[in-house]
């Protein structure tokens, strides 16, 4: 199985796959003009590895803005997580923020509330 890193810009966030880690992390802004078009290389991966290793799946978030659009693709890749985690696959999120950002933080919460594998929501500087 292959990495994928996809370089970040002013309106998509970095994004670094590592399966020999079980590490996904995206940091950035998110609002790309097509999200569905941007997040289908992500989620297929999502899909892959979840397929092919049976190593755990942690993602690291350090997301600042997510538009609807974006908020719609993470939501599909959250739906694979917990399709797995029921399904006995160990997968976690650690979501890191900004404390002066509370619309994050938010965001994060209602994230959370739909999930029931592991979720952590931090302070960045922890």
């Amino acid at each position: 199985m292959k990495s994928l890193t996809m370089a970040g810009s002013h309106s998509t966030p970095t994004i670094q796959c590592d399966p020999a880690r079980g590490l996904m992390s995206m940091q950035g802004d998110s609002y790309p003009e097509n999200s569905f078009e941007f997040f289908d290389e992500v989620i297929h991966w999502v899909e892959q590895f979840l397929q092919q290793s049976t190593l755990p799946l942690q993602l690291e978030l350090r997301l600042i803005y997510m538009n609807t659009s974006s908020v719609k693709a993470m939501m599909d890749i959250f739906d694979l997580l917990e399709a797995a985690y029921e399904q006995g696959r160990a997968v976690s999120v650690r979501w890191y923020y900004d404390p002066e950002n509370e619309r994050v933080v938010e965001l994060a919460e209602e994230f959370k509330e739909d999930c029931t594998f592991p979720f952590y929501i931090k302070p960045h500087d922890e």
